[in-house]
């Protein structure tokens, strides 16, 4: 299916991934093999890659440990028949951090703050998903399997940028959160609400309201901290000229 003006499986997929913070993971149960699946609590990494903290003490991790195998369902959560709203059902590898621990751990704790109280307990661990396809499903004739450079973000030449993303996320939050604001209620159409940043990547910015989280999509991709605080401002400019 070829995307149309009012449907791009490509971007939908991109925001379900940046946006869901809830998702049920399917692992295979060691030894018998027996389908398992269980809610997480989940993240992104700057590619959009589902970051999972979870505890060796659940039967997933051990699963997962055995098998890396995984599906990670995720969907809009609609109003309504929740058999209306997009969903994806990703499959891919579970790895377990290490390089990449600090990074996964920032962004975890930026989309889930509770967290801060048992992320050093020894027995918890991040993982994240290397996805090896998704299926989206968007409506009635809107199925669509997606591969991973169809809705995952390209990070290549926009290490300037993530070095970067840690303090440009600080520094939205303690001194732009009226910007923050104009972004989600007028270039959104979201509700006046505690927005904050999240995070950002070359192709957008996520922000979050307790549980709720959005997603803004850049007009043009930026690669390092100069282009992203001129989009940054540029998006604000907008905002403001946006009326009720």
């Amino acid at each position: 299916m070829q995307p149309t003006p009012d449907f791009d499986p490509a971007k939908l997929a991109k925001s379900l991934l940046r946006r869901s913070r809830q998702g049920a993971l399917a692992t295979l149960m060691a030894g018998s093999g027996d389908p398992y699946c269980s809610l997480v609590n989940l993240a992104s990494h700057p590619d959009g890659s589902p970051i999972l903290l979870i505890s060796g003490l659940a039967v997933h991790t051990r699963n997962l440990l055995a098998d890396s195998r995984v599906s990670l369902m995720l969907d809009e959560r609609a109003a309504g028949d929740p058999l209306e709203g997009a969903r994806i059902m990703l499959s891919g590898r579970a790895e377990q951090a290490d390089a990449e621990k600090d990074l996964l751990q920032r962004r975890y704790l930026n989309a889930h703050p509770s967290a801060e109280g048992f992320v050093s307990f020894k027995d918890f661990s991040f993982f994240r998903i290397r996805p090896t396809g998704t299926h989206l499903v968007a409506g009635f004739g809107r199925i669509v399997d997606l591969k991973p450079a169809q809705f995952l973000t390209d990070l290549t030449g926009a290490e300037d940028l993530l070095a970067a993303e840690e303090g440009a996320v600080a520094h939205m939050n303690a001194d732009h959160r009226d910007a923050m604001g104009l972004y989600a209620t007028k270039l959104l159409g979201a509700a006046a609400g505690d927005w904050r940043c999240t995070g950002c990547d070359p192709e957008g910015l996520d922000m979050q309201d307790g549980q709720t989280a959005l997603r803004l999509d850049f007009p043009e991709r930026v690669t390092d901290g100069t282009s992203l605080r001129k989009m940054l401002v540029r998006l604000a400019g907008e905002a403001r000229t946006k009326v009720d």
